[in-house]
Formats: C-alpha cells, sequence, structure tokens
C-alpha cells in the first residue's frame, strides 16, 4: 500500500468522527467545540497569481470570528501573514451577545510568516513546531474539525497531522469539481447545461470539438475554451468562428486569436496548462437577456443537502467571465427553478459521497419570452459568495426560508446585499486599517444590530498595497442595500480625494458597480 493509500484509509476513518460532532452541535448549539480555520488557497497558483491582493484572500473567511458568540467555541485561525490587531477587534466588535473580550480568551491568532505564493496548507505542513503547537491548543481532538476554502491533498494531510476531521470533501472525488466532472454532474442530474465536450486533453481535441460543435449548432458564433481546474473565469478562453463554413484550418488559426480575462496570457501558455489538467469546449450561450445567477449548497455529514443561498452575480473583465460581486438573492423569475435543479445536483453528489459546501453557477437567458436557465459549473469549495452570506447569518441570526429563497431574520424581516470582494481604487492604496476604521465610525456606515443593515467590511488587510477591499452592503430591501453601496462607495471616494494615499497606479474594473 502506498504513503497516499494509507492516507486515503486513515481520512476516511477521522472523517466519521465529523458526524458526530455535527450531531452534537445540532443538539445543542452552545456545544463545546474547537473550530479550526485555514484559508489555504490551494488551487493552481499560476492561475491564483492573476487575482490582485491574491494573499489577502486569506482574510475572506474572518467572518467566522462570529462564531464565538457561542460562549463555548474556541477558534484557531492560521494565515500566511499577521492580520493587523485592529482587524481582530473589528470582528470580534460585532458580537452581540458575548463581550469581545470573552471572545478574544477563546481566540488563537497564528501565522506562519511566510508570503511566498504557495497554498497555506503546505506551509504549515512543512512546519512541525507549529503543528505540535496547534494541537496543544486544540486538546480535544474528539470535539475539534478543520475548515479549510478548499479540500486538496494537502488539506487531507493537513487534517491528519492534526488528528481532527476536515469539514470538507474527500480529495479522492476531486474529479467531480473538475469542468469535465461538472458536464457530467449535470447529465446525471437530467438538468439543462451548454452543448459541447469534455475529458479533452490536447490542441488536435480542442479542434475536432469545436467543429463537431459547430456541426451540432449551425450559426454558432462563439464557443469558450475551459481549463478542468480554473475559477474565477480565470482559466477561459472565448473562440470566435471564423466566418463562412468552420474547417480544420480555419478552427486553427482562430485559435490564435483566443481571448482570455487576463491579459497577459499567451496562447501556447494557455495550451501546456491545458494539455496538463485537460478541459471542456461548449457553446457560449447568446441571449437578448442574460444574467449569471448562482446557488450555494451545503452537503452534511449524514448525506443530507441543504439549501444555502442564492445570487446574482455580476462579472466582468475583458471576456465577462470574472466574478466581480454579487446582490442576493437571486431574481423572483427564476429562483424557485434554480433551487430546483440545485437540489437535483446535490442529490447526485451527496450519492457519490461529496461532504461540504459547493456553488452552482447558472446562465440565465432570455429573448422576449420566458428565461431559460443552463447550469454552467459546480465549485466544490467556498468561493466569493461564501463569505457575505455567512456574514448575514452570523450577524442577524436568521435563516434562508427554503421555499422562496429568502433571508428570514428573527423578527420576520427579509434581508437583501449588495457584496463585493473587488471594491478598489488608487485612490484607496495607503489606507491602512486604521484610517479606514475612522472613515467608517466618523461616517456611521457599519453594521447596526439594532436595525439588522449595514456595510461589514473584509479583506481590509489588501487595502493599503492594493487600494482594494471587500464589502457586503446588507438592506431590508435590495434598493436599500444597493443604496448603501453607493453611499460606501461615495464616502470612501470623498476620504481620499486628493490626498494621494500611496502610490497611484492604473487599475481596471474601476469598482464593482451595478445597475
Amino acid at each position: 500500500m502506498t504513503g497516499t493509500e494509507s492516507e486515503a484509509g486513515e481520512f476516511k476513518g477521522l472523517q466519521r468522527q465529523l458526524k458526530k460532532v455535527w450531531h452534537e452541535f445540532q443538539q445543542d448549539p452552545s456545544y463545546e467545540h474547537t473550530s479550526v480555520i485555514v484559508p489555504s488557497m490551494t488551487v493552481n497558483q499560476e492561475e491564483l497569481a492573476k487575482v490582485t491582493g491574491a494573499a489577502f484572500y486569506e482574510e475572506r473567511l474572518m467572518f467566522a470570528l462570529i462564531r464565538l458568540r457561542n460562549p463555548n467555541a474556541r477558534l484557531i485561525y492560521v494565515t500566511s501573514q499577521p492580520v493587523h490587531p485592529d482587524i481582530v477587534d473589528y470582528y470580534l466588535q460585532l458580537l452581540d451577545s458575548v463581550s469581545a473580550s470573552h471572545a478574544r480568551r477563546r481566540l488563537h491568532m497564528l501565522c506562519v510568516f511566510d508570503a511566498s505564493p504557495r497554498p497555506l496548507s503546505e506551509k504549515i505542513l512543512e512546519r512541525p513546531h507549529l503543528l505540535r503547537r496547534l494541537r496543544r491548543i486544540i486538546g480535544n481532538t474528539d470535539r475539534a474539525y478543520l475548515t479549510c476554502y478548499n479540500s486538496t491533498v494537502l488539506e487531507r494531510r493537513l487534517a491528519l497531522s492534526l488528528g481532527i476531521p476536515l469539514n470538507g470533501l474527500d480529495p479522492e472525488l476531486l474529479s467531480f469539481g473538475t469542468k469535465s466532472g461538472n458536464r457530467k454532474v449535470f447529465a446525471e442530474a437530467g438538468i439543462d447545461y451548454p452543448a459541447g465536450f469534455e475529458d479533452l486533453r490536447h490542441e488536435d481535441d480542442i479542434v475536432e470539438s469545436l467543429l463537431a460543435l459547430r456541426e451540432q449548432r449551425p450559426g454558432l458564433k462563439r464557443a469558450v475554451i475551459k481549463l478542468n481546474e480554473g475559477f474565477g473565469g480565470e482559466g477561459n478562453a472565448v473562440f470566435t468562428y471564423p466566418e463562412g463554413t468552420a474547417d480544420d484550418s480555419g478552427v486553427r488559426q482562430g485559435l490564435q486569436e483566443l481571448s482570455w480575462l487576463s491579459g497577459v496570457e499567451t496562447y501556447g501558455n494557455f495550451l501546456r496548462k491545458f494539455d496538463a489538467m485537460g478541459g471542456i469546449v461548449e457553446e457560449l450561450i447568446v441571449a437578448t437577456e442574460t444574467r449569471s445567477p448562482s446557488v450555494q449548497m451545503r452537503i452534511l455529514p449524514d448525506g443530507s443537502t441543504r439549501l444555502v443561498s442564492s445570487h446574482e452575480q455580476v462579472l466582468g473583465g475583458s471576456t465577462g467571465q470574472a466574478y466581480l460581486g454579487c446582490r442576493f438573492p437571486a431574481d423572483d423569475e427564476y429562483r424557485k427553478t434554480l433551487l430546483d435543479q440545485a437540489e437535483k445536483v446535490g442529490k447526485v453528489l451527496s450519492g457519490h459521497g461529496i461532504l461540504g459546501r459547493f456553488a452552482i453557477d447558472f446562465f440565465a437567458s432570455r429573448n422576449n419570452g420566458r428565461w431559460a436557465t443552463h447550469a454552467i459549473e459546480i465549485n466544490l469549495r467556498m468561493g466569493g459568495t461564501t463569505p457575505p452570506f455567512h456574514a448575514l447569518e452570523f450577524l442577524t441570526g436568521g435563516e434562508l426560508d427554503d421555499n422562496s429563497g429568502l433571508f428570514v431574520a428573527p423578527n420576520g424581516q427579509a434581508k437583501f446585499y449588495t457584496a463585493t470582494d473587488n471594491l478598489k481604487s488608487p485612490a484607496y492604496r495607503g489606507l491602512l486599517p486604521e484610517d479606514l476604521f475612522e472613515i467608517i465610525w466618523q461616517h456611521g456606515i457599519g453594521f447596526r444590530h439594532a436595525t439588522g443593515t449595514g456595510v461589514l467590511f473584509y479583506m481590509i488587510g489588501a487595502l493599503s498595497q492594493y487600494g482594494k477591499l471587500g464589502v457586503t452592503c446588507i438592506g431590508n430591501s435590495a434598493d436599500e442595500a444597493q443604496q448603501l453601496f453607493a453611499q460606501t462607495v461615495k464616502i470612501l471616494d470623498e476620504s481620499t480625494a486628493g490626498k494621494k494615499q500611496g502610490m497611484v497606479a492604473p487599475m481596471s474594473d474601476r469598482y464593482f458597480a451595478m445597475e
């Protein structure tokens, strides 16, 4: 038996412990436990490097500190670089049922002091002294679990090293999360998805698939070529068919003129990654009206599925496929359809043994009639829509109504939000966390427990260097949430106007904007 096979068997045994912890927590919300948060972005590092301020995405799970409102909960949060203490204080002061000082005694913030562009899980695993320290802090492993951004063999190895279960899928099942695996799941679930081909590996496969797709869809003008392990729109290339009849030579010529989200990509480099990880080719659906909604779900340790949220995603970039932000919830006209289709996908994934959070991206289109929806991809991990929804959940104490898809606070008030992790401006560069907090308090745009409305800021560490941060604007209506977003942008712009904060540099996508 190889080391990997031995790890896989040991991991399956360890995961059985998660079901017990989850059951106890369901029986008693004040259950004493320890949550270990390792927000490692264990994805293709070459693709991740294209994301502005990617190192600070480790702060996107800081909303988890709000779990400390349970007086019997302990939380360990590990990062590559230290998190500014004012940022930690900012989240702790949002706790409305326990004092910040009490919560701080149950919080352990650790870092590896390693800014190299590698997954955080890998950095932790190569530091035996840190692993021993973590095990000492965890103490009783029977009441602890590990939460990560996504699950790979590194996260599995980390769980085994700590002796606690991973609140996520077994990496043996990661093939279901590839673009090729997604298409197979959609087929098994019996829901609509774009015409195309999966399990491709080489340039000849791409050419053959593009030609076959044109035969299936005469008049098709564009198609999308996707790397199996791309994310956030990175790794997607848009192909434009030549005028007239498409033949082998015409398609090969067209491949030299692909459009990418990232301006630094080249065809040779893209093809190298395609040969290594494989991918798909599928039609690019065109309609008079198009939208990009998504549904977030969770498969619990007992195998049951649970709807988490739905969103209208706002996409941008040169190909229009980069995630910029979202609105909650998805549109009334097709939200129920999306939730029903997501449930079908959830049952298929659960049947294959998938565990944890995942999201399904859809494409909604309309040509002077009813909306049609097509499933586009499945993200077997947390994503850009995870922090805002769970911030809403933890801040308000409400829950999602499965029938309507609306989030309802304990007082019966429906909640809405506008959110982005891509609010940025050259003028924001140089703002320190304490500068941002002064602006928040001076203008009163923080979250207010009395009304259950206001703004939550995150990814604050990226502000000074990149002029970028995340915001979730929570309102009692969609209009109020959007107005809060516009007000927040206006306040930040006016507070930095003419201040020449830091070094001004060219920046695309001035800020996440919505109609």
